[in-house]
């Protein structure tokens, strides 16, 4: 008897611990404070608003995170979960979550401009939300992923006689973290989305418009939406993670850009995860190291980190 009681202690130690733990992971990844502002209008396409939520933490560190809420190239406020950015959130980070207009009924290339104009917006209002204009980083999955890489490679001022003084600002970022990016469009390798023809994604050819019916049209199109053909010396520094099973986006996409990028010199980070296909249900783990690559290249000045 004396080892059934020694047994049951033991049991009710562990199923005590394990439910502090699961509590803590609970508390931790789904209950970091913020305040939330949703439904923030930063433009316009057509007649249709398009969308932000923004979440301030209690403890704000000046530098801004823009998620790209985009999967397909579709978006929606059933995107904006916060336990996504959590990691985010408690290290201080003031989370913009941006939302667009979903393909077909957007194209494509409307909505990287457009994502564009959601970081003119951000950067615009600094003051008003207590960021930094040159610490913004963006985070995004798949075609968030390529959404982010577009920002990374093609970011730059807006036009100076722009009617309205936002398109006048920045859309350059100074830091990307992203899970399998699309990043070559002409060039898509082993992917299930390939046509076979040179063509666009199979499943996204409405997506890219009346300019992706034609070979010679598409060329042009697809490489203006090529992450990969836009690589410069004033590419801030990426972290990408990627499954090397993902059939839908092959790892190549990412072995090919990280490679252009060390070509000249720039930072691109390629963290291979075996056996991943296009998602994976552990990837949340990954968050953190998002939020410590964010810590390296987004630092705070040193009178900001006296002032804390």
């Amino acid at each position: 008897m004396i080892w059934l009681k020694r047994l049951l202690l033991w049991g009710g130690i562990s199923l005590t611990t394990l439910a502090i733990a699961v509590g803590g992971i609970y508390w931790w990844w789904f209950l970091a404070p913020s305040e939330r502002t949703a439904n923030i209008v930063y433009g316009h396409r057509g007649d249709a608003e398009l969308l932000m939520d923004v979440f301030q933490p209690p403890h704000p560190n000046g530098a801004a995170v823009v998620l790209m809420v985009s999967g397909g190239w579709k978006s929606g406020p059933e995107g904006v979960q916060p336990f996504l950015f959590a990691p985010f959130l408690r290290r201080g980070y003031t989370i913009f979550a941006a939302q667009h207009i979903s393909q077909p009924k957007c194209l494509i290339g409307d909505i990287v401009e457009d994502m564009h104009r959601a970081i003119r917006f951000i950067r615009h209002n600094r003051a008003k939300y207590g960021i930094d204009e040159n610490r913004i980083g963006v985070v995004g999955g798949s075609s968030g992923g390529h959404l982010s890489l577009m920002l990374a490679t093609r970011g730059g001022p807006g036009p100076v006689d722009a009617p309205d003084p936002i398109d006048r600002e920045s859309s350059a970022v100074q830091c990307v973290a992203c899970f399998y990016p699309v990043t070559d469009l002409l060039n898509l390798g082993a992917s299930t989305e390939n046509p076979g023809d040179g063509g666009p994604p199979k499943s996204f050819k409405k997506g890219f418009g009346p300019r992706a019916e034609t070979v010679d049209e598409w060329k042009v199109l697809g490489r203006d939406l090529s992450p990969i053909d836009h690589i410069t010396l004033a590419l801030p520094p990426i972290l990408i993670v990627h499954g090397d099973a993902d059939t839908l986006v092959p790892l190549d996409q990412s072995e090919r850009f990280a490679a252009k990028a060390a070509a000249i010199g720039r930072t691109v980070r390629l963290e291979v995860r075996p056996g991943k296909k296009h998602g994976w249900p552990t990837m949340i783990l990954d968050l953190p190291r998002f939020a410590d690559w964010f810590d390296q290249h987004l630092p705070a000045s040193t009178s900001e980190q006296g002032a804390r």
